[in-house]
């Protein structure tokens, strides 16, 4: 290949990176600040539609739009031939329809045998059947073929002007606006419904004013992403954001956030390749900022959880093995202070549990750097000082366990242990605060009780405590 030529198409690849990053197109500036205005907007409506666990709704809205915008069509053709593609008259169809399809399910679901999902998934097939009959219906008509109406079901957000943009930004403020002043009813009704209905808040009315919000997002994000689309565009970013918080306020903002970034992501990715199709490509970037959320996220993200997971693992083997090792050295003991001063062996270690070499040598090396365990002159192992109080919570917490068991969960003595292995790692520290108290009489605070597989005669008599009130 020709240097020169490949110099001047690395030079050109240039040129077209500079000119769409730095928006010097004007179309492209344009189709940017539209779709961005609506993926903040989707974003933040459809965060309120994820906690009010009624996702499926913009969905039905959408698809419950397209036989008004073939009837729409229809009667502007009939009052005044070539007036079919009016926009605001395409879009008042689209609204009324969406509104009755909604109503309908809303109908429906207060028929006893119908549930809310079935509802939605028969309004959606009913609705969208019926508006592909009557698309299919245009394309006969002689005018039909260049009607257009296919762009609202696929979305042509290239072909966004100056004045659709203020539609946009009318009913995105319009939407942003509603949320942010009833912030605090859209709260109450999204966590207890019934506890606001039982305080008098106007349910009903909150619940059509966010499905309106629904109908005003999905009708006015037709012609950027399409109606098959634009439930994308309320369902990722808020199911996004709930990874990194759980805070009502920040979810709602980060929603908004994540549904602008989608859509400037997939604008720019657009223009650099324009046989992609904007709104296809808006989706799949809001997959992709999703993906992102599930993998790394702060709250739930599988990495951090993947993390702590681990942590915890660690921390149960540790205390494993710290138990073992005051579990031989319990016989021996006068008192606990002797617990740093006994020698323990890795064949004894290895014996008590049944550990395997390879397993033991990893949980060893560990303890040693966390300073719990020490290796004297002679090979043999020795607690810490850290080592020693580490030990004795870890086998107080699993005796305290195996007391709780035995005397009242009726679990038989020798299935105890294995028993509190499972069972002392899950409880929360105020459940086992309070089997400290319920407890204390038999073994005062900041002792090992006895253990009950080596006086198994003095456990079996030993009366139930009474529980702390």
């Amino acid at each position: 290949m020709d240097p020169f030529l490949f110099l001047e198409s690395l030079t050109l690849a240039e040129t077209e990176w500079a000119r769409v990053l730095l928006l010097r197109d004007y179309n492209t500036r344009i189709v940017l600040c539209g779709t961005m205005i609506l993926g903040v907007a989707s974003g933040v409506v459809g965060a309120l539609m994820l906690l009010r666990k009624r996702a499926l709704v913009a969905d039905v809205a959408s698809h419950a739009a397209l036989p008004g915008i073939g009837a729409a069509y229809l009667i502007m053709e009939a009052i005044r031939p070539d007036s079919g593609r009016w926009l605001p008259g395409l879009l008042l169809g689209a609204t009324v329809s969406a509104s009755c399809g909604l109503l309908f399910a809303q109908g429906m679901r207060h028929i006893r045998r119908i549930k809310e999902d079935a509802a939605l998934a028969i309004t959606l097939s009913l609705f969208f059947g019926m508006g592909v009959v009557l698309l299919t219906w245009i394309q006969s008509l002689p005018t039909g073929h260049a009607a257009g109406l296919n762009e609202f079901i696929f979305g042509k957000a290239a072909a966004l002007l100056a004045s659709d943009i203020t539609g946009i930004a009318i009913a995105a403020v319009i939407a942003v606006s509603v949320v942010a002043l009833l912030r605090k009813e859209f709260c109450l009704l999204c966590f207890d419904a019934e506890y606001a209905h039982a305080g008098g808040w106007p349910v009903t009315g909150l619940d059509l004013l966010l499905t309106a919000l629904v109908i005003v997002i999905t009708v006015v994000g037709m012609q950027s992403v399409g109606l098959l689309l634009v439930v994308a565009l309320m369902v990722l970013p808020p199911t996004a954001a709930r990874f990194w918080t759980d805070r009502f306020d920040p979810l709602v903002w980060f929603s908004g956030g994540f549904g602008g970034a989608a859509a400037a992501l997939g604008v720019l990715l657009s223009a650099l390749v324009p046989k992609f199709a904007a709104g296809a490509v808006i989706v799949l970037s809001g997959t992709f900022l999703f993906a992102l959320s599930f993998l790394f996220g702060s709250q739930r993200g599988l990495w951090w959880r993947y993390r702590a997971m681990s942590a915890a693992q660690r921390q149960i083997a540790i205390d494993d093995l710290l138990r073992a090792c005051y579990e031989i050295l319990e016989p021996q003991l006068g008192s606990i202070e002797e617990l740093t001063e006994k020698p323990l062996t890795q064949a004894a270690l290895l014996e008590t549990h049944r550990w395997s070499p390879k397993r033991l040598r990893p949980l060893l090396h560990r303890a040693e750097l966390a300073d719990l365990l020490r290796r004297d002159s002679q090979g043999n192992w020795r607690l810490t000082a850290d080592g020693r109080r580490a030990a004795i919570q870890a086998v107080r917490y699993h005796r305290l366990c195996e007391l709780y068991l035995i005397h009242y969960a009726d679990v038989p003595l020798l299935g105890a242990d294995r028993t509190a292995d499972a069972f002392e790692h899950s409880l929360r520290p105020e459940i086992l605060e309070q089997l400290e108290a319920m407890l204390e009489a038999q073994s005062p605070r900041f002792s090992v009780p006895a253990n009950p597989h080596a006086a198994t005669e003095t456990v079996a008599r030993t009366p139930r405590p009474e529980a702390v009130s």
